[in-house]
């Protein structure tokens, strides 16, 4: 009867934290782990990191320190699974805590509990671009927003067999019905971009300084609405509203009726965050289930296959780097000279993957997935 604000507050909270915390093991899958976003050591078992009970007394002890507006910042944050658009939760910059045998920052910390209960250290992690402590070092206050931050997907060298097909099969089926459909395949109709400009417009007026890349919806073969301009550094493309502010796919008119479609549609979710920052461009994983991503800069240069990259929600990759696509070089192969190039092209479907480990050889057969294609200027 007598509960003050604050402490409701902060029992919603401890109650809000991530499943798996102190001595249990957590389902990897329920925190984004497994293959290839999980580096060596993100896999090694957990010891030293403190029991619950020490775990419960040491947030308690950080929570006791944030004000009630803090607290609501931050119990917006967790309940919404960053679904929500919230603030920073600025707290000074040198405050540290120490769990077990290890010390833990506090974003770190905040992290642990609230995300991803294996996390060990803060290279593991890495700042959304739409925090204010993105790009500051040694700040004298820094963003504590368990959602500010996200969990980086590690490359494994030589990446896992299922996500790599020989370019040798893509030539015998080049012109197989299931080959994947160029963005510039407009189907007769003129689709209009934001802007009013044509999609060949959109496409072909590299030195246009109005967007740094355009996006296109695609079910299947099909691709579904108009090509979105991009212009601000960084876009949420997601399902329902009010799930974000960018691309809303479910805005899009869609004749497709197919169960799997639907299927796939409804777990998109908060879909995901394409940000444009100083070393390329990375995809952050916002939904609830893996997405999958091809790009010419993520594979080896002397390589001749094709890499898809499975990244688990909550984790970010740099999917593409413009250094590396401006010293790739267009295959010099009679067969591909007549396909479009796709050096500044990304792919990514969201659930269901596609290469040689699944029965969807190429990208336009899966449900429901995005073609992302830069500006080359």
């Amino acid at each position: 009867m007598f509960r003050t604000k604050r402490s409701v507050l902060v029992r919603r909270l401890w109650r809000s934290r991530a499943p798996g915390d102190g001595d249990g093991e957590a389902d990897p899958r329920a925190h984004g782990a497994g293959h290839c976003c999980m580096g060596k050591a993100a896999k090694i078992a957990r010891a030293n990191l403190g029991s619950e009970a020490e775990l419960k007394a040491l947030t308690h002890s950080v929570l006791k320190k944030l004000k009630e507006k803090q607290l609501e910042v931050l119990l917006q944050a967790v309940e919404s699974r960053g679904g929500a658009r919230t603030s920073c939760l600025l707290l000074p910059g040198k405050a540290d805590s120490k769990l077990g045998q290890q010390p833990y920052a506090l974003p770190l910390l905040l992290c642990k509990v609230f995300r991803w209960p294996d996390l060990r250290h803060s290279s593991e992690v890495k700042r959304l671009c739409c925090c204010e402590s993105y790009g500051k070092t040694s700040p004298e206050l820094v963003c504590c927003n368990p959602h500010h931050l996200s969990r980086l997907c590690e490359l494994e060298s030589p990446p896992p067999p299922y996500s790599r097909y020989p370019m040798d099969f893509l030539k015998q089926t080049a012109d197989s019905p299931d080959s994947v459909p160029s963005s510039t395949e407009t189907g007769g109709t003129n689709y209009l971009a934001p802007g009013g400009l044509s999609d060949s417009q959109v496409l072909q007026e590299p030195g246009d300084p109005s967007h740094w890349c355009v996006v296109a919806y695609w079910e299947e073969k099909t691709r579904v609405g108009r090509l979105y301009s991009v212009q601000e550094p960084s876009l949420d493309i997601f399902y329902d509203l009010p799930q974000g502010n960018g691309f809303c796919l479910g805005q899009l008119n869609s004749d497709n009726k197919s169960q799997l479609v639907q299927k796939v549609r409804s777990k998109i979710g908060y879909g995901i965050q394409l940000s444009k920052e100083v070393d390329g461009v990375w995809v952050y994983n916002r939904s609830s289930y893996p997405i999958f991503i091809k790009s010419a800069t993520l594979d080896n240069p002397d390589s001749r296959t094709l890499l898809v990259h499975k990244v688990f929600p909550g984790f970010s990759i740099k999917a593409f780097d413009y250094e590396k696509a401006y010293s790739l070089q267009r295959p010099n192969d009679h067969e591909f000279m007549q396909q479009p190039w796709t050096g500044f092209t990304v792919q990514i479907s969201f659930v269901k993957g596609w290469g040689q480990c699944y029965t969807r050889q190429f990208i336009s057969s899966c449900p429901c997935w995005l073609e992302v294609i830069f500006n080359n200027r």
